[in-house]
C-alpha cells in the first residue's frame, strides 16, 4: 500500500481535550504518526460529541487531560506498508472499537471484543492514528460525499447508528414483533430507526421531550410513551395485550433504564442493552423468573458497517438527522454544554 512521508503532514493540529469535569478546551498538539504495522493516519472530515462523553464531563467518571472522540469519518493520508484493505486517498468509516477481523471472537461476530484490539488517538481532532486498519475501517464506495447531509449519515454509522442497530438486532426486531426503546438520545433514536427498518410491526419509544419524540416518529416509532418506570412499562403491557414487548432496546445505562426495560419485556422476550452501564444491578431471582434473554455491551459496529453504508447510499435510512447542531471543531466546548443541558440531541463537529 501507498505511504506518504511524515514530513508531508503538518506538525501540529487542533484537538479537543477534556482537562477536568466540565472543562473542555482546544489544544494545539502534535499530528500523530505511524507507529507500526497495521496503522493508518486519517485526515478527519467530521467528528461528533457522544452521550458517553458526558459521563466524564459531568464528573461521573474520572478524567484528566483526556483527548476526546471516538466517532469518525475521514480520508487516509498515510498507511503502513502491510495495510492491505485501504490505501491513501480512500474515504473511510471506522468503528469506535478496533479489531483485527481475524481472531475467533471477530469471526464469531463480536469484533468489539477482539482478542487483539487496537487503539486510536482522539477523533475530535483534525487528524487521528488508527491501528488495526484492515479489520476496523471500511472504504466508502464513491469517496467523500459532497452533500453534508450524507456525510452526517456516514458519521452516525461509526457509532450511534451501529450501536442502535445492534440493540435492535439483539432485541430480535423483525416482522410481527413489538419493540420498545428505552432512551431518547441519539442511540435510542437510531434503535427506533433500526427496529423499524428491520421490519418490526410496532415500535414504542419512550420520550418526554417533544423534539426527540418528533424525531422518533420520523424514524418510525408508532407510539411514543411519556411515562417512565413501572408506569411506562404498564403502558407497554397495555399496548400488547398484557404481555409486554417482544424485545426492548435499552440505550441509557442506568438502574432506572434497565429496570424499565426488564419490566417492559414479556417472558421469553429479548433485551438488547447498549447504554454504557453505570451502577446497574440485576437481581438474579428476578431475572430467573422473568425468563428474558439479555445481550448487549459495546456494539460490534464493524460487523454492520458494509450493510449500513449500502443502506445509506440507497437512501433507505437517514441517521444523520440525529445531529441537531453542526459547529466548528473550535467551538466544541459550546457543543458539550448544549448536549449536557439537553438543548441538542447530538452535536457534529466540522473539522
Amino acid at each position: 500500500m501507498s505511504t506518504i512521508a511524515p514530513s508531508a503532514l503538518p506538525t501540529t493540529m487542533k484537538a479537543v481535550v477534556m482537562k477536568a469535569p466540565g472543562e473542555v478546551v482546544i489544544d494545539e498538539i502534535p499530528v500523530p504518526r505511524l507507529h507500526g504495522g497495521g496503522d493508518v493516519i486519517l485526515k478527519l472530515a467530521a467528528s461528533c460529541i457522544c452521550g458517553s462523553d458526558l459521563w466524564p464531563y459531568r464528573g461521573l467518571q474520572p478524567v484528566k487531560d483526556q483527548y476526546m472522540g471516538h466517532e469518525y469519518v475521514g480520508t487516509v493520508v498515510a498507511a503502513a506498508d502491510d495495510v492491505a484493505s485501504v490505501e491513501v486517498g480512500d474515504f473511510v468509516i471506522g468503528s469506535f472499537m478496533l479489531s483485527d477481523g481475524t481472531c475467533e471472537i471477530c469471526e464469531a461476530g463480536y469484533p468489539s471484543r477482539c482478542a487483539n484490539a487496537g487503539e486510536y488517538t482522539g477523533a475530535q481532532a483534525q487528524y487521528m492514528r488508527v491501528e488495526q486498519a484492515d479489520g476496523s475501517l471500511v472504504v466508502v464506495p464513491g469517496g467523500r460525499p459532497d452533500d453534508p447531509e450524507i456525510l452526517a449519515d456516514y458519521l452516525a454509522a461509526s457509532d450511534v447508528l451501529g450501536t442502535g442497530w445492534y440493540a435492535a438486532v439483539a432485541a430480535n426486531a423483525g416482522p410481527g414483533k413489538t419493540i420498545a426503546v428505552v432512551g431518547d438520545g441519539a442511540v435510542g433514536l437510531c434503535a427506533v430507526l433500526a427496529a423499524k427498518t428491520l421490519g418490526a410491526q410496532t415500535v414504542i419509544a419512550f420520550s418526554r421531550h417533544e423534539d426527540r419524540a418528533a424525531l422518533a416518529r420520523e424514524f418510525g416509532a408508532d407510539v411514543v410513551v411519556a411515562e417512565r418506570g413501572e408506569e411506562g412499562a404498564a403502558k407497554v403491557r397495555e399496548l400488547t395485550g398484557g404481555y409486554g414487548a417482544h424485545g426492548v432496546c435499552e440505550a441509557v445505562g442506568t438502574q432506572e433504564s434497565m429496570d424499565q426495560a426488564l419490566a417492559s419485556c414479556r417472558p421469553g422476550g429479548r433485551i438488547g442493552f447498549v447504554g454504557v452501564s453505570h451502577d446497574q444491578e440485576i437481581d438474579g431471582r428476578d431475572l430467573f423468573f422473568r425468563q428474558v434473554h439479555l445481550e448487549g455491551g459495546p456494539a460490534p459496529v464493524r460487523r454492520f458497517l458494509p450493510d449500513l453504508i449500502d443502506r445509506i447510499q440507497r437512501r433507505q435510512i437517514r441517521p444523520g438527522r440525529v445531529f441537531t447542531a453542526r459547529i466548528p471543531l473550535e467551538d466544541a466546548a459550546d457543543g458539550y454544554r448544549a448536549m449536557d443541558e439537553r438543548r441538542e440531541i447530538k452535536v457534529l463537529l466540522e473539522v
